[in-house]
């Protein structure tokens, strides 16, 4: 079987699973339903890794022309699938995550409703889908279906807890938001669509080609509003605001997966369809696409990291410290260049890992204590000791430290975007690290003052539950646990050891690099697309380890360490610091406001791009 004939069946195989545990969920004993799953999931990640281990080279790009109806002469009406090595890889990524959620859920999850022990996994199949679909479609039209796919799937996990109000809530702000964002890119297809009458992105790219001499209001407002619904996934700043109240309320094995995976592939989309479509002589011009890409990466960071370090609820810290991280990849893409594409891939790799390690060891604290917050939790978490190491070795390799993969590819998109990028780059790990770390500290190791009622805030109570994360139900059949599984630990412990490898094996570095030269060769992809011609981008030093990056990666470590250490030290605040109000009103919890800010933003990008 060749790499191009595995396309299909990266995406099938989760789906004909899903279907059989939908047929046969009723019947099926629990044991047997979460087998299935995890086989299923674990097929479609060896097919991913067997296509990106068979490929011929980094810069190959298997093309598989669904039911046959190949291009003549460059104009096809057929679906395509494209295996480029960038799109491979998250296929994998995304086919190894999911297995590892099920395996941290593996028999524990309070899954209801009853007697239906195949939904679960079937949903998560579901979701598994849609993503791998979507890194591996070369037709515009299809990555809004396989987007939609995964958008409504994660609606329904997210609320799948659908007994307790708060869950339904999360799951509602996340679907209106997402949705709009959909709206806006089905728009943005429409619009291109008219234009060119095509639909896959190659013969898109092809048609705006064969009109140079820059983009027109029509092509302005096809990339705005595209990029707009990609963004919102990606929970970029002014789209970001559905992203912690759906992490707050979502089982523990779904925010795995929403922040170690879902969140990077609307960065993966709003970088494929730049180079795809919009980076040749009728698209945008890159000096308008760095500028919106960099401001948006900038507020993003900041913001993100600000709202971190507020958190006492561990999920919503978790989930902020995503959106921070979100704003550096964003400013790596905005490089435009091979050398940043190629640390964001290696800095998204390692991230996935360590976000799903450390919401692995929070989701054992909630079912081990019936809470997430960081004050009620002071000192108990003295009897976990090895999910307790776990969470430190996660905090420092959010921090940076070398030479875990995130902190490689930090310091590529250091290099890569000049000096003023390493100061932020510096500051935001430090931030969020230092969060971690201080929680782990308060909780694991019981240091600092013992809090002598952490007092919920003056806020309406509902609000004051979803920010302190006290009275928390647990997600563990029967109530607490009161041993920790082994299957609990085990997988954070194979993620981090993941994030770790990142940053060790070379060959990872070299092929990640040349795949990162094909990826953003426009005029390549267009012809093995639609002329099925083979052609070598221009080579570019591959991503590498420098002093100076590994110099920069301890010193945001050791800033994120005596952040922590400085702030468990001080007084226990019983209320938020004043001067975090305006923010945190912001962060309203009313799905009115985020659809404020969401038009807000789609005039900001646009404002940024003309």
């Amino acid at each position: 079987m060749t790499v191009a004939q595995t396309l299909p069946l990266i995406v099938a195989v989760p789906l004909f699973g899903a279907a059989v545990l939908v047929g046969a969920g009723r019947r099926l004993p629990r044991y047997a339903a979460e087998v299935l799953g995890c086989l299923f999931a674990a097929a479609a990640a060896t097919l991913a890794l067997y296509a990106s281990a068979a490929m011929p080279s980094s810069t190959a790009r298997p093309v598989e022309w669904l039911g046959g109806w190949r291009p003549h002469g460059g104009a096809s009406v057929g679906i395509v699938l494209v295996g480029d090595r960038i799109g491979l890889g998250l296929a994998a990524l995304v086919s190894l995550l999911v297995p590892a959620a099920l395996a941290y859920a593996w028999r524990y999850f309070d899954e209801p409703p009853r007697r239906h022990a195949g939904s679960f996994p079937a949903l998560v199949l579901l979701f598994q889908a849609g993503m791998c679909g979507f890194a591996l479609t070369g037709d515009l039209f299809n990555a809004f279906v396989f987007f939609e796919l995964m958008g409504v799937v994660a609606y329904a996990l997210t609320g799948y807890r659908v007994e307790e109000a708060r869950a339904v809530q999360g799951a509602l702000v996340f679907g209106i938001v997402n949705s709009l964002g959909a709206y806006a890119t089905l728009l943005g297809i429409g619009l291109l669509y008219a234009r060119t009458g095509e639909l896959g992105l190659a013969q898109i790219g092809a048609a705006l080609d064969a009109h140079p001499g820059g983009p027109d209001g029509l092509v302005i407002a096809a990339f705005v509003l595209v990029v707009t619904g990609l963004l919102v996934k990606a929970a970029a700043v002014p789209f970001h605001f559905w992203l912690a109240d759906a992490h707050a309320v979502a089982p523990t094995p779904v925010c795995m997966l929403l922040s170690g995976v879902m969140v990077e592939l609307g960065l993966y989309g709003t970088a494929r369809v730049y180079w795809t479509v919009f980076a040749g002589p009728g698209g945008i011009p890159a000096p308008d696409a760095h500028r919106a890409l960099l401001v948006l990466g900038v507020l993003t960071a900041v913001l993100g990291a600000v709202m971190c370090w507020q958190q006492r609820h561990l999920k919503r810290l978790l989930a902020y410290s995503t959106v921070a991280h979100t704003g550096l990849f964003l400013v790596g893409l905005a490089v435009l260049t091979p050398q940043g594409l190629g640390g964001v891939a290696l800095y998204v790799l390692a991230h996935a890992g360590v976000k799903a390690a450390l919401f692995a060891c929070v989701g054992i604290l909630l079912d081990r204590f019936g809470s997430v917050d960081e004050l009620q939790l002071h000192g108990k978490g003295r009897e976990l000791p090895w999910a307790g190491a776990l969470f430190g070795i996660g905090g420092l390799a959010l921090a940076g430290l070398p030479p875990f993969g995130t902190a490689l590819g930090k310091a590529v998109i250091e290099e890569a975007a000049g000096g003023w990028a390493t100061a932020l780059c510096v500051l935001v790990s430090a931030v969020t690290g230092g969060a971690v770390l201080r929680a782990g500290a308060r909780v694991f190791l019981g240091l600092g003052p013992v809090p002598e009622s952490p007092a919920r805030e003056s806020r309406p109570a509902a609000d004051a539950e979803e920010t302190t994360g006290e009275a928390e139900e647990p997600e563990t059949r029967g109530g607490r646990l009161s041993r920790v599984p082994d299957s609990m630990l085990v997988v954070p412990t194979v993620l981090l050891a993941g994030a770790l490898a990142v940053g060790l094996v070379p060959a990872l570095r070299t092929g990640v690099g040349r795949a990162a030269d094909a990826f953003t060769d426009h005029a390549g992809y267009l012809g093995a697309v639609l002329y099925g011609r083979a052609a070598e981008p221009a080579p570019t030093p591959p991503p590498h380890w420098a002093l100076s990056g590994v110099l920069w990666g301890l010193l945001a470590t050791a800033s994120a360490a005596a952040c922590a250490l400085l702030a468990v030290r001080r007084p226990v605040r019983q209320e938020p610091a004043r001067r975090a109000d305006p923010l945190r009103r912001l962060h309203s919890g009313h799905v009115g406001d985020y659809v404020a800010w969401f038009l807000a933003g789609v005039i900001l990008l646009a404002a940024l791009v003309v």
